[in-house]
């Protein structure tokens, strides 16, 4: 299999499904929106871009199953698997508001061979295959070397806020006046790639799902950086809570979550 080549076709298809999003935003309208749960969002945006995404990646590669959030297409649990999220930053999209994007990963087994994520507002594609480093837009992206009291964090809330108050409330009182600046983005897989190219030094969420996380993990791991769940673990496979960062303030910034 041609790592390469297959992860600048899924480019390619992130981009097109990114167009159908640009589109679509134009003469969105609220009364189009359902919800899942409470603040938790969907819309057809989402199921249709998932369907078009879901055709084309099948086109690329035959033989793989396919685990997707809006749960268009039968999933499989195991194998050879693209992993996607036709649109991470749902609420973002809703409200016109940056970041939001496409998201999607190739992973066999537990293992994930291919990451691709575009920023549709901004027009940035990044992408890495294994052991083939991280791109945005064709240009290589590293990690930062910035130590805690310097550093630009991102964090992410979850809809669960009956289960991530308490966290959420340790984190700014560890971290505000501590780190130089604490973000929220509205997007997992975005705050990934920001940990990949050098905008935030560290990220993390909890209560997130493998097609928010499973391309920008790759791709945060390919630009030098580590990623593990609350607990310290590399292998994230089932986890729910994630962590990444330049690797120097790696073990600083799990221990506020830990």
């Amino acid at each position: 299999m041609d790592l390469k080549q297959i992860t600048l076709d899924v480019c390619r298809i992130a981009k097109a499904t990114g167009i159908y999003l640009i589109s679509e935003r134009k003469n969105f309208r609220k009364e189009d929106i359902l919800q899942k749960q409470s603040h938790d969002y969907v819309s057809y945006v989402d199921k249709e871009a998932e369907k078009m995404t879901v055709k084309e990646l099948g086109i690329l590669v035959p033989e793989a199953g396919f685990i997707t959030e809006e749960g268009t297409v039968e999933q499989s649990m195991s194998g050879l698997n693209w992993v996607i999220d036709p649109l991470d930053g749902t609420t973002n999209f809703i409200q016109d508001f940056a970041p939001y994007c496409v998201s999607i990963a190739l992973r066999q087994g537990e293992e994930i061979l291919i990451g691709v994520v575009y920023e549709v507002c901004r027009d940035e594609c990044f992408y890495a295959w294994k052991n083939g480093n991280a791109y945005l837009n064709d240009k290589l992206i590293h990690v930062t070397n910035k130590k805690m009291e310097e550093a630009f964090i991102g964090i992410d809330l979850p809809y669960r806020a009956e289960d991530y108050k308490s966290i959420a409330v340790n984190t700014m009182d560890k971290l505000y006046g501590k780190v130089s600046s604490i973000r929220l983005c509205g997007s997992a897989a975005m705050g990934l790639c920001y940990v990949a190219m050098g905008r935030y030094d560290g990220w993390a969420e909890a209560f997130i799902s493998v097609w928010d996380y499973a391309a920008g993990v790759l791709i945060v791991r390919e630009a030098g950086g580590k990623v593990t769940d609350f607990k310290g673990r590399e292998d994230i496979a089932g986890t729910h809570h994630i962590v990444a960062t330049n690797e120097i303030i790696h073990e600083e910034l799990r221990s506020v979550f830990n």
